[in-house]
């Protein structure tokens, strides 16, 4: 995909691409805990033919104890592998319902060196709406080959976060809902301290979405960028509360032609755990100023 190229396609486009074998849909779709939703049954009771299922907490490293951190390259591999995935495919992620982990699939595989991945706008939403075909019961996967080439510029620990906050190198932005940004609001993992990282400006992933699923438009996503006081021609590192939303500012971006965005995969489930990170509450404050 050409990097100028919008990383959104239609579920028109997706339809003719399906009919070509030109595509391979995969469904990515996560639910928080307290939504007592499944999203593999979810999958295996309607979704697009053909489609795979990525699941966001299986395809993850299991040595940490921080959620759905990405995998080393070779354990992502395997993982999509078995997916029928390949990393030259034309990969299309889509999500049953609220805009929110898409784009994480989206990241996922970009960071893992796949050439050609977008996101379904609207998703399975939009597509069962213009009562597009679909399939049920358990997907039929053929085992490919998926080469990872990892790209590290797109994604940051504590400690890469911790220098651009002390020396200004990015932006950070951050798309958890502006209460608990704020620290006004519980964080929904226990153990956690409220508000923001120092010098953070909020950005509610939801935001960036209509009511009916679709992504806004280039123009509309500047206008949200410019009122959260975000230069979209600097460099940005996104971060939420463990590293899902805050992929949907990446996406947002790329629409605007920046695809160089990071994301920090610990977001606040990591530093807002660690008790030497600096944190604050209420509006964005001068960057952090210490070591």
């Amino acid at each position: 995909m050409a990097l100028n190229s919008d990383p959104l396609v239609s579920t028109e486009w997706l339809a003719e691409r399906l009919m070509q074998g030109g595509a391979k849909a995969v469904d990515s779709t996560w639910w928080f805990p307290f939504e007592n939703r499944n999203a593999r049954a979810d999958f295996l009771a309607a979704r697009i033919p053909g489609a795979s299922f990525f699941d966001i907490d299986a395809v993850a490293d299991h040595e940490t104890d921080l959620p759905h951190m990405l995998p080393s390259p070779e354990r992502f591999a395997e993982a999509v592998g078995a997916l029928g995935v390949t990393d030259d495919a034309c990969i299309v992620v889509y999500e049953t319902d609220t805009p929110r982990s898409a784009a994480r699939a989206w990241w996922s595989f970009r960071a893992m060196g796949a050439r050609d991945v977008r996101v379904l706008d609207g998703g399975l939403r939009k597509w069962r709406a213009e009562g597009r075909p679909l399939e049920s019961g358990p997907a039929v996967e053929k085992r490919t080959t998926f080469s990872p080439r990892f790209n590290p510029d797109l994604v940051l620990n504590a400690h890469q976060m911790a220098i651009r906050l002390r020396d200004g190198g990015a932006q950070v932005v951050d798309a958890r809902p502006a209460a608990r940004f704020a620290g006004v609001a519980p964080e929904p993992r226990p153990g956690l301290r409220p508000g923001h990282m120092p010098g953070a400006r909020s950005l509610p992933a939801s935001q960036l979405y209509g009511p009916d699923g679709l992504m806004l438009s280039p123009e509309a996503l500047r206008e949200q960028f410019l009122a959260s006081g975000v230069d979209v021609e600097k460099p940005v590192a996104a971060t939420c509360g463990s590293g899902i939303t805050a992929c949907n500012i990446a996406l947002a971006l790329a629409r605007l032609g920046r695809f160089d965005a990071s994301v920090y995969d610990g977001s606040w489930a990591e530093w807002g755990a660690l008790a030497d990170a600096p944190a604050v509450h209420g509006e964005p404050t001068p960057p952090w100023e210490g070591g």
